[in-house]
């Protein structure tokens, strides 16, 4: 699959597009390399996500997307083997677990666009946005076992969207998944015919990016503090920020335009 249309290819590892108002599409564009997470596209990509963070209301979904024949082939092994040595790795898997952590905690939802294939860390990134539209035609794997080296980082977020048989199933073999079966495990939303990948990835973000953009914050951050909480705490958690978000004026607006069975006009407050 190629680049969006509305970007141009030149050499900067992130492409930051603007397909809509509110929307962002970040491109991977290290197409020879498969676009590898070298250490300057990961750079880049975190510098991206901490200015749409800065951003606030401005921008409202986030979309990741690549360029080239696939999405991303994981770490650059061929950077990696060129500077070898216990320090050079620690700072590496520091720096892409800072950037997977930056994906979930970013306040905008972002959406993975996956055409091609999605391989360790570049499945990691899939696994950690928020929701993923993949091309009927992309693969995921996770398979750093074939090489010697185990999926090890790869692994927390994979084993954070998947069931824990299908996740070891991905991480012992190091098969290739198509999309099909990707969506059935749940590492993917939707699975699309590649021709419309971006179009559909766009209308899922313009779907989302119409809500309260104060709401989605509130919702995101609440799901990811919620989800390994026991049971009674988290019940305890979610009726706190419920009862704040219920006293936001966009809950106000939100339910009065219900009743009034109009359109709400979101203030974001």
């Amino acid at each position: 699959m190629s680049a969006a249309p509305d970007l141009k290819p030149n050499d900067q590892p992130v492409l930051r597009a603007q397909p809509e108002a509110g929307i962002v599409r970040l491109t991977l564009n290290r197409p020879k390399a498969y676009n590898s997470l070298s250490v300057g596209m990961m750079t880049a990509l975190q510098a991206e996500l901490d200015a749409i963070k800065a951003a606030r209301d401005s921008v409202k979904v986030v979309i990741i997307a690549a360029s080239g024949p696939g999405f991303c082939a994981g770490h650059d092994l061929k950077e990696v083997r060129a500077n070898p040595g216990r320090q050079q790795y620690e700072a590496l898997f520091r720096q892409c677990s800072m950037l997977m952590q930056s994906v979930v905690a970013l306040p905008q939802p972002v959406i993975a666009q996956v055409h091609g294939v999605a391989s360790a860390a570049g499945c990691q990134l899939v696994a950690s946005c928020d929701l993923a539209v993949a091309a009927d035609t992309a693969r995921f794997a996770t398979p750093g076992v074939n090489i010697g080296l185990f999926c090890s980082t790869p692994m927390v977020a994979l084993s954070r969207n998947v069931s824990r048989k299908h996740a070891m199933e991905m991480l012992l073999t190091g098969d290739l998944l198509p999309a099909a079966r990707a969506a059935e495990i749940g590492l993917v939303n939707r699975v699309v015919p590649e021709a419309g990948l971006a179009d559909a990835a766009l209308a899922l973000a313009i779907q989302i990016a119409a809500k309260s953009p104060l709401t989605v914050k509130i919702g995101k951050e609440a799901f990811y503090r919620q989800v390994d909480m026991p049971l009674a705490q988290a019940y305890d958690y979610a009726s706190r920020v419920m009862t704040e978000n219920m006293l936001a004026r966009d809950a106000e607006e939100g339910i009065d335009a219900f009743i009034e069975k109009r359109d709400p006009k979101w203030e974001g407050r």
